[in-house]
């Protein structure tokens, strides 16, 4: 019987851990996170803003200690490199991990994502996670992932916005603090960057930015028609 098995992947080799220490664009600087040098300063970002924590998996730290610990989890992890987010003056604004790596199968999740208040919605961020993507595919994993909560559609909306395209929901995937969650999954190829990055790059052109810093032209303007599939809980 002669069934479809898939394509051949001539001289696959499994992709390399992406663990590149600093990266840098025109917008965000990134480098491994280290515990002692970065709690305090993302502490003032975070503290009493308990609500960015919702959709994590652990409680809201209430003190720099507890904070710092969650930190301290985070950066000891050198099978899942976690990123200090930075502005390029140095100030510290949030972080991101490489979540789920899986070099045999070139695949890569970027999740732990923590991004303070100051630092959402803002071209830091996005320059951020363009970086990150463009290190795992360059790295040679053929796909990356983002996962979230199912219920937090502002996650669902930022993974649409930077090109991942909808892949479904595993129900009942987890439960977290007591709580069921399902998991919206999306993701992207080493096929869908050729035409994704060139999108990212016109976005973070100075120019794309008027005086005021308001962007000229949205990125999900760019990224929307590159999709493979529409998240349809968000109207698309």
């Amino acid at each position: 019987m002669d069934r479809p098995l898939g394509p051949d992947v001539p001289g696959w080799k499994a992709a390399a851990l992406p663990n590149k220490l600093a990266l840098t664009g025109d917008w965000a600087a990134l480098q491994r996170l280290d515990a002692a040098r970065d709690s305090a300063g993302l502490w003032t970002q975070f503290a009493g803003h308990d609500w960015v924590w919702d959709y994590l998996s652990m409680v809201a730290p209430q003190s720099i200690d507890d904070f710092a610990a969650i930190m301290a989890a985070n950066a000891g992890r050198d099978a899942q490199p976690c990123y200090l987010i930075s502005d390029l003056a140095g100030h510290p604004m949030g972080y991101a991990c490489y979540w789920t790596v899986v070099p045999e199968h070139g695949c890569i999740e970027i999740g732990n994502v923590n991004l303070s208040p100051a630092l959402q919605q803002t071209p830091v961020a996005t320059e951020a996670f363009f970086l990150m993507i463009d290190l795992a595919f360059g790295n040679g994993y053929r796909r990356v992932e983002w996962k979230c909560n199912a219920l937090n559609g502002p996650s669902r909306r930022a993974a649409r916005r930077l090109g991942f395209s909808y892949e479904g929901v595993f129900r009942n995937h987890m439960v977290l603090l007591g709580k069921s969650r399902d998991t919206a999954w999306f993701g992207m190829t080493d096929d869908d960057w050729i035409t994704l990055r060139p999108a990212f790059q016109v976005w973070l052109r100075p120019d794309n930015f008027d005086a005021a810093g308001r962007q000229r032209t949205s990125l999900r303007t760019l990224t929307g028609p590159l999709l493979q599939a529409a998240d349809p809980t968000l109207g698309d």
